[in-house]
């Protein structure tokens, strides 16, 4: 079943799962997959890539009021998903950019690919994997914040001109990432499975990521054969938002130099 929209459509993948989709622009197809903090927060990553792509940006069944039901759990129902997506909508040499909670979808898609629709891989911040000495830390928001803060936004006081995204995610979204990753927030196999990546990959990192720090990052992008590891400056867990020249820049030469 699906309905189109003006820059969209929503599908329904499996009875009583909708899923609704925004699908901009024109050219290579550019999945994009946002962190906890929802989809506002890759507006400016959307934007960009929209320019000279297609781009293709899920909401995660759960986030901003899309029912996600009991049984869908897990970071694989959500690989899978999105892997049908793309069979279904008959797309490849597809880019999967995840941020945070993102990138952990976009590796675990890249490593189930059999269908070989992936042509390359950009983790942003990504959390995942569990790296021994690396914890994932879960920022607190200031005294007399009503909202906790998870792995997704801080503030930013700069950007690409999106609006910006709240401090972090939503109890409520909080709860419903919870539901995919379980409580550690890692998956303690993922590190060994990203041997399994044979696309160009590219994890990019904001120096001051309290969140997965940037040696998490330079340990994720040392398990992917052949990834490189860029450090943005000045940025946090959010470059894209906080650092939006450097990183689009960064993303830009890679995709360049792998020829997508």
């Amino acid at each position: 079943m699906t309905s189109q929209q003006t820059t969209g459509f929503t599908i329904e993948p499996y009875p009583g799962l909708p899923l609704t989709v925004r699908d901009v622009g024109a050219g290579r197809p550019v999945v994009v997959l946002h962190g906890g903090g929802g989809p506002v927060t890759m507006t400016g990553v959307v934007d960009h890539f929209a320019a000279t792509s297609r781009v293709l940006a899920p909401t995660h069944p759960g986030w901003d009021g899309t029912p996600r039901p009991e049984w869908f759990s897990g970071v694989g129902d959500l690989a899978e998903t999105y892997l049908e997506l793309l069979d279904d909508r008959d797309v490849s040499d597809v880019v999967v950019l995840g941020s945070s909670f993102g990138g952990w979808i976009a590796s675990e898609m890249t490593v189930r690919d059999r269908g070989r629709r992936i042509g390359a891989l950009i983790i942003v911040d990504a959390i995942g994997p569990r790296v021994e000495g690396h914890e994932v830390r879960i920022p607190t928001a200031p005294p007399g914040s009503p909202a906790p803060a998870a792995p997704a936004a801080p503030p930013t006081g700069q950007g690409s001109g999106a609006p910006e995204p709240p401090r972090g995610p939503s109890p409520e979204a909080i709860r419903t990432m919870l539901a995919y990753t379980g409580p550690s927030l890692s998956d303690p196999k993922l590190l060994h499975r990203l041997a399994r990546v044979k696309v160009p990959a590219l994890a990019v990192w904001g120096e001051n990521d309290t969140v997965v720090t940037p040696d998490f990052g330079r340990a994720y992008a040392a398990a992917i054969p052949g990834a490189r590891f860029e450090l943005i400056r000045d940025a946090g867990h959010l470059p894209a938002r906080e650092a939006p020249q450097a990183t689009f820049a960064a993303i830009d030469a890679f995709l360049a130099a792998a020829g997508r």
